[in-house]
Order: structure tokens, then sequence, then C-alpha cells
């Protein structure tokens, strides 16, 4: 939802970042016998128009007897003790809690078009003394051998719009009555993104 600051207790201001994290529903519960692995489908509970819903995805969600959904993930649950059964609903309260250690991961924003400077940080050449030389990548291979250049060089081009996980950031409040988490710190993406949260 964006960012904001709050006091801890001592009065020291804490940058947070405030997420609506949830409600959740259980859309499917997939098991080793009939999909070889297990895990549950979780859909962010968000207001969707039933004309955005094609007719596979609405058989979906019919057979589970929720509402339709915009967001889908799955989350491996191999090893839980009782999984959660289709249609329950799961709020942030119930995983959790203050001082938990989270990672956060989600879509960057995307910067278009970008020089090797500023989407690798690159150190440039000179800027006086009449050097011709200011934001150029500069060498980026040999001459006769290889004659070509490798994989992977580091070069211009589209920066942002990719996954970006941020680890162990501290859950400062949860404020179970609006499903909402403050993360010390920032995340990825813009405001109105989607992010996915777990425990670190």
């Amino acid at each position: 939802m964006g960012m904001t600051q709050v006091f801890d207790e001592n009065g020291v201001v804490v940058p947070v970042t405030v997420i609506k994290a949830g409600p959740c529903v259980v859309v499917q519960a997939k098991t080793k016998d009939s999909d070889g692995y297990e895990a549950l489908q979780l859909g962010l509970v968000e207001f969707i128009r039933p004309s955005r819903v094609n007719k596979p995805r609405g058989g979906h969600f019919k057979k589970a007897e929720v509402p339709p959904c915009r967001v889908l993930k799955e989350f491996r649950s191999a090893g839980a003790e009782e999984a959660p059964k289709v249609g329950t609903q799961i709020l942030v309260g119930q995983v959790f809690r203050a001082n938990d250690k989270v990672d956060i991961w989600g879509t960057s924003k995307g910067k278009g078009f970008a020089g090797v400077i500023k989407r690798h940080h690159f150190g440039g050449g000179f800027g006086s003394h009449g050097s011709m030389f200011h934001r150029a990548p500069g060498s980026i291979g040999a001459s006769a051998y290889p004659g070509r250049i490798f994989p992977g060089k580091l070069a211009a081009g589209h920066m942002g719009s990719e996954r970006v996980t941020v680890q162990n950031l501290r859950v400062v409040r949860v404020e179970e009555q609006d499903n909402l988490l403050l993360v010390k710190g920032a995340v990825p993406g813009r405001n109105g993104g989607y992010v996915v949260i777990r425990k670190a």
C-alpha cells in the first residue's frame, strides 16, 4: 500500500512498508497421490469483475466454492501436521507476529532502457581534461581471439521488471482487524503491486 513511519516503545522512528496481507483463501489442496507433491494453492480475496474470469478458471473457483481471486499462488506444505481444508480463510494474524523475520519477493519497478552506469554501477571515465569517455562501458572483449563477446557480459539494456527478493525484514506490527502487515524497510515493486511473504 505504501511506506510510512511509526514510533517504537522507545520513541525511535521506524520506516515501515504497509502491506495488505489478505485475507487469503485455500482454493486447492494438492496431494502426493493426485499431483505428485503436497502444496496449498492460495487466492487473495479481492474484487474482480466476473467478465474478467474465463470459463476454466471460473470452474476451478466454483469447484472450491470460493469467490473468484485475482492472484493465485502455490505454497509447498510438505511436513505440515494438519493442512487447512479447501475454502478455509487464512488471516495475517494467524501466520505472523510482531518481531518475526520474513522474506518478501515481488516484481521490481521497470526503469526502461538504461546504460551500464545506472544499470550495473560502472565507474565511468574522467569528466574533464579533454576526456571523451564519460559513461561508456569500455572494452568488452579481445580482438582476434576469441573473436566474440562472451555471454553474460554486463551491458546496457532493459532495467527492472524482474523478480527481487528481500530477506530478513522485521515485522514491526500486525493490524489484524484490517489484515495489515507493517514491515521495517522497503519491499520490491510499486505501490499497489503484489508481493509474496514467507517466514525467513
